[in-house]
């Protein structure tokens, strides 16, 4: 599996097309679309691994263990951010669809408006 396409079966799964992957990643809309024939900078790639939630090593092909190694994977996520509409949020390894991020939210919400 070429690196593209790692990174295309990964967002997908992570419920994002490779247009908004590389938006995210502060790339241009079709950059990844690119590597299908170019090799990507070190420092493109490591921006797609960030949203992705992966290491770059995966992404090159070089482990099958999907997740990076960096210290500092507990950093705070935003809720708020992962929960709308445009957020991606998982659980048990699957895409939460949007009726579920919804709910979730109002839940929070609720919750928050309790204390």
């Amino acid at each position: 599996m070429t690196t593209f396409e790692r990174i295309k079966e990964i967002s997908k799964q992570r419920g994002l097309n490779l247009k908004k992957t590389a938006t995210e990643a502060g790339l241009s809309e079709n950059a990844i679309y690119k590597w299908k024939t170019q090799t990507p900078q070190s420092n493109a790639l490591q921006a797609v691994a960030d949203v992705l939630g992966v290491s770059v090593d995966y992404l090159l092909g070089s482990t099958d263990e999907m997740h990076s190694n960096k210290k500092d994977d507990n950093k705070p996520v935003d809720l708020d951010k992962a929960l709308s509409e445009e957020g991606m949020a998982m659980f048990d390894g699957q895409p939460l669809s949007d009726e579920y991020k919804k709910a979730l939210l109002a839940m929070l919400k609720t919750m928050k408006g309790n204390d």
